[in-house]
C-alpha cells in the first residue's frame, strides 16, 4: 500500500524484540494495517546475541533468571524438553518460531531505524525512517527496550587516570573476548542480576586471580529454586492482600537464606522485596568459597587501584560496570517525552496522558519476567485502535498512575532501578479490569 501523507488508521510499531513481535501478532489478529521498524538485521532485540545493532546485553553463557513456567506467551507454549531456566539461545530461537509460526516476519521491515517521530497539529505521527522516508501514522507504539543505554557513573575521583580495561556489563561477552580476564585482578561495580552473574562467572579459579565485587548497599540475593521447584513458580492467591504476600515470603525468604551478611556481604539496609530482587544461584556459593570478595562502596580510582569507602585499596587491572541502564528514547524532540532520572510516569505503564495514540511497550521492570508482558499489553492497545476501547480522562489517568506507583512501588527503597516496578500478576490483573471499564466507556461514547 502506498502513502499519500494521510495516516490511513495505520499504526507503527518501533523495534522487533519480543515486546515488538507480539504487539506485530495483536494488530494481525485485529486486522489492523501497520508497519514494524527494526534497526538491525533480524528479530529478538535484547536477547538477540552479538546483535549488530549494538543493543543486545546477552552475554556468553547467559540463561534467562525467569523459569520456562513464567516467561511463555500465552498462546505459543515453550518446548517441552527446555531446561527450567533456557540459555539465551534458546530463547532467541523461540521467539524466532513464533514470529515465523504466526507469519508475521514479512511485516518487519529490517535494517531501517526510526530517527525522528514528531507529532502532527492534526495528532498523527510523522516518522523518519534511516532510509531518509517519512510516513505518516495514526498510532505509534513504542517497543525500543530499556535496556541497551549503559549508564556509567563517572562522578568518582581519579576514574578519568584507571589505566586498566573497563566495559559496562551490557557490552561483556565473555571472559576472554574482547579482553582475556584470566590472570587479572577484577572490580566488578553493582548489586543486580548481571553483576551477580558476571562476577560469579569471573571469579572461577581458572579465570579471576582476585574477583571484588563494590556493593554501594547490602542486598537480598535470591535463589532461583526454593523447595525443589523454580521460585517463580510460587503464585499467591489472588485474594491475598499484597502487604500480606510479601511479608510470607520475607518469613520464608529469611529462613531459607540466613542474613547476608553471615556469607561476608554488606548488611541489608532493608527488607527482603523492598528492592528489586537480585537472583543467583551460584553468587552466594562464590562469595562462600572466597572466590568473590565483597566491598562497600567506591572512594576514588588511582591509575592501577581503587580506593573504597572504608579506607581499603585494592590493586585492580579491569573493571566491569554492572550499573544499570537510562531509559531513553532518541527519536523524541518532545521534552515531555523525555525522561528525568529514569523516571517517566505513565497510565498503566502505557500512556503519557494526553497523547492517546502513543503507547509505551514494556517500559517496566516487571516481576518475575519482562518477556511476555508486552503480550498483555498488547490487548488494551489493540482494542483502543480498533475503537472497542476508551482511554480514561486526563485527570483520572494521572490519578491513576499516583495510585498504580503506591501499589507497585511505594515498598521500595528511592533508587534509579526503582522507577518502573511492577508485579507481573497484580498488573494484569488490573490490566484487564481497565480493558472491562474501557470498553464500558467506548460504548457510552459511540
Amino acid at each position: 500500500m502506498g502513502f499519500d501523507g494521510h495516516s490511513n488508521g495505520r499504526a507503527c510499531i518501533i523495534g522487533a524484540g519480543c515486546s515488538g513481535f507480539t504487539m506485530a501478532k495483536r494488530l494481525k489478529d485485529h486486522g489492523v494495517l501497520y508497519d514494524c521498524f527494526e534497526l538491525s538485521d533480524n528479530i529478538g532485540g535484547n536477547w538477540y546475541y552479538k546483535n549488530p545493532n549494538g543493543m543486545s546485553s546477552c552475554y556468553q553463557s547467559l540463561h534467562i533468571d525467569t523459569s520456562k513456567w513464567r516467561l511463555a506467551f500465552e498462546d505459543y507454549p515453550v518446548p517441552e524438553d527446555w531446561p527450567d531456566f533456557p540459555h539465551h539461545s534458546q530463547l532467541l530461537q523461540y521467539f524466532h518460531d513464533y514470529v515465523d509460526h504466526f507469519d508475521l516476519r514479512d511485516t518487519i521491515t529490517f535494517n531501517t531505524a526510526v530517527t525522528n517521530a514528531e507529532r502532527r497539529s492534526d495528532g498523527d505521527w510523522d516518522v523518519t525512517l534511516s532510509s531518509g522516508e517519512t510516513r505518516t501514522y495514526q498510532w505509534l507504539l513504542v517497543g525500543n527496550g530499556h535496556h541497551w543505554d549503559p549508564r556509567i557513573p563517572d562522578e568518582y575521583p581519579g576514574l578519568a587516570d584507571f589505566a586498566g580495561y573497563q566495559v559496562h556489563s551490557h557490552h561483556y561477552e565473555d571472559p576472554f573476548e574482547a579482553y582475556d580476564f584470566r590472570g587479572k585482578r577484577v572490580l566488578v561495580v553493582g548489586a543486580g542480576n548481571s553483576a551477580m552473574d558476571i562476577s560469579s562467572e569471573l571469579s572461577q579459579r581458572p579465570i579471576a586471580e582476585r574477583l571484588i565485587i563494590s556493593m554501594r548497599r547490602g542486598v537480598w540475593v535470591l535463589p532461583k529454586y526454593m523447595n525443589g521447584q523454580p521460585a517463580d513458580k510460587a503464585v499467591l492467591p489472588a485474594w491475598m492482600p499484597a502487604s500480606l504476600g510479601r511479608r510470607l515470603a520475607r518469613n520464608m525468604i529469611k529462613k531459607q537464606l540466613g542474613n547476608p551478611e553471615d556469607f561476608g556481604l554488606p548488611k541489608p539496609d532493608h527488607e527482603p522485596l523492598d528492592a528489586h530482587p537480585s537472583v543467583s544461584g551460584e553468587f552466594l556459593t562464590r562469595v562462600g568459597c572466597g572466590d568473590i570478595v565483597a566491598k562497600g562502596a567506591l572512594e576514588r580510582f588511582e591509575p592501577n587501584a581503587v580506593v573504597f569507602a572504608d579506607g581499603s585499596r585494592e590493586k585492580i587491572d579491569a573493571i566491569v560496570w554492572a550499573t544499570g541502564y537510562k531509559v531513553s528514547f532518541p527519536f523524541f524532540e518532545d521534552p515531555q517525552l523525555t525522561p528525568t532520572d529514569n523516571r517517566f510516569p505513565l497510565f498503566k505503564r502505557m500512556v503519557k496522558p494526553g497523547i492517546d495514540n502513543l503507547f509505551f511497550l514494556a517500559l517496566a521492570q516487571p516481576l518475575p519476567t519482562l518477556v511476555n508482558f508486552a503480550e498483555q499489553q498488547s490487548k488494551l492497545i489493540a482494542a483502543a485502535i480498533a475503537g472497542t476501547y476508551a482511554l480514561p480522562s486526563v485527570a483520572e489517568m494521572e490519578k491513576a498512575i499516583v495510585a498504580d506507583e503506591k501499589t507497585h512501588m511505594g515498598h521500595f527503597y528511592q533508587a534509579a532501578r526503582h522507577t518502573m516496578q511492577v508485579d507481573f500478576n497484580t498488573y494484569v490483573r488490573d490490566l484487564m479490569k481497565e480493558i472491562e471499564r474501557g470498553k464500558k466507556r467506548a460504548r457510552v461514547a459511540a
